[in-house]
């Protein structure tokens, strides 16, 4: 442990154990003292003693806050303790998600003054919401919207006689088109594609959320097989050529390594076997494409080529991936379109906001609210868990 984080008297010997003092409030507000024991060693009585002093300290100001009825509680008090005691609990992880953004990254920052909730006016917020409106798109939207909830309990709590918020400015926000197919669609579109020769770079969207110009970046180098990894280092991008003599007139598109989208793009994702799998046949293929076109072919490490080593054009993938969704009848999908279901099927497993935005390699979680603040919004189940169920199998899908 480090030093500096023991407090004297925390843990103490006795009766060959250690033990650490204890702090329980009672419904009366009332606190008993105690002590606790049995620890081998004093880490361990000290890791027990924050453990017991943080659910202390939470039982603590929620009684404070339950009953202040005066109104005497600070605005940003009350936000928390709504959030975490009353919102939390009757809502699904999904919707917390959401609302832990709203609050902890829109609202809370933007409350520069303390500020007690009976002070709080429809000038206020107006000021308050402005400020919130202008971190992203949604933000005033969906700030307004956290802070109506919140405001309409502390009216029924008794905190406050109405809710300032139903008179406040409306902000509209205007919706990602985001196309999700379902999980018996997902397993059509691997199936087709596991026909084609852009099934690898398919699981690499769908599996791992990688962009477009991520994929045709990949070399085989990137990979780590004994840790199942993948390191994102760089994008293919268009380079356009411009002849001066024409006054500006681009020529032809061009191909050309550049660093990721973002600085948060620089990542490395741990990859499914399937992938790993699917890396190895196609190592194989390029192995075999080299001795068929010996020094003609351009070999620069690429993982997603042509025959001869040399880069697919930016549309290819794309214009497979449509060629696939028609012969197999399903809605036109683009490999951003499977990066999005990557972003929804971590976001129905419950993955922290946070954590997802640099999965994806954004270059803030305001970008990722943005796209996906419908989503994390939804109450009913989006997609399962993308497991082996995903696979394409032989037999018929239902």
């Amino acid at each position: 442990m480090a030093k500096g984080s023991r407090k004297k008297g925390v843990a103490f010997p006795e009766n060959n154990s250690w033990y650490h003092r204890t702090k329980t409030l009672k419904e009366d507000g009332t606190i008993t003292y105690s002590k606790k024991g049995g620890f081998a060693t004093e880490d361990a009585a000290v890791a027990s003693y924050w453990q017991y002093e943080k659910e202390f300290n939470t039982a603590y100001k929620k009684y404070q806050i339950t009953n202040q009825i005066n109104s005497d509680i600070f605005f940003r008090d009350y936000l928390i303790y709504w959030f975490e005691e009353e919102f939390s609990s009757r809502i699904e992880s999904t919707t917390r998600m959401v609302g832990a953004y709203a609050i902890y990254y829109l609202i809370l920052p933007q409350i520069d003054y303390d500020i007690k909730l009976r002070h709080v006016n429809v000038d206020y917020l107006n000021n308050l919401l402005e400020k919130i409106a202008k971190v992203t798109a949604s933000a005033g939207n969906k700030g307004r919207e956290i802070l109506n909830l919140a405001l309409k309990d502390a009216v029924i709590s008794g905190y406050i006689k109405y809710n300032p918020v139903q008179n406040t400015r409306v902000y509209k926000r205007k919706k990602p088109n985001i196309i999700i197919l379902s999980k018996s669609k997902i397993k059509v579109l691997l199936r087709a594609a596991s026909e084609s020769n852009w099934y690898l770079e398919i699981l690499l969207a769908l599996f791992c959320g990688l962009r477009k110009g991520e994929i045709m970046g990949l070399k085989f180098s990137d990979f780590d097989l004994n840790r199942k990894t993948v390191y994102i280092s760089r994008q293919i991008a268009s380079d356009p050529k411009i002849l001066r003599e024409d006054a500006g007139k681009i020529s032809e598109y061009g191909l050309v390594e550049r660093d990721p989208k973002t600085p948060n793009s620089f990542r490395v994702l741990r990859v499914p076997d399937v992938i790993l799998q699917e890396l190895q046949k196609r190592k194989l293929q390029v192995e075999k494409n080299i001795q068929i076109q010996g020094i003609a072919y351009v070999d620069n490490d690429y993982i997603c080529c042509q025959n001869n080593g040399k880069l697919h054009s930016l549309s290819a993938m794309n214009n497979a991936l449509t060629r696939l969704c028609n012969k197999s009848g399903l809605p036109p999908i683009t490999v951003h379109g499977l990066r999005h279901m990557y972003a929804t099927i971590l976001i129905e497993m419950g993955v922290p906001l946070v954590k997802i935005s640099a999965l994806l390699g954004h270059g803030s979680i305001h970008t990722t609210f943005e796209y996906y603040c419908d989503v994390m919004d939804e109450n009913e189940n989006i997609l399962a868990f993308m497991n082996n169920a995903f696979v394409p199998m032989k037999e018929k899908v239902i």
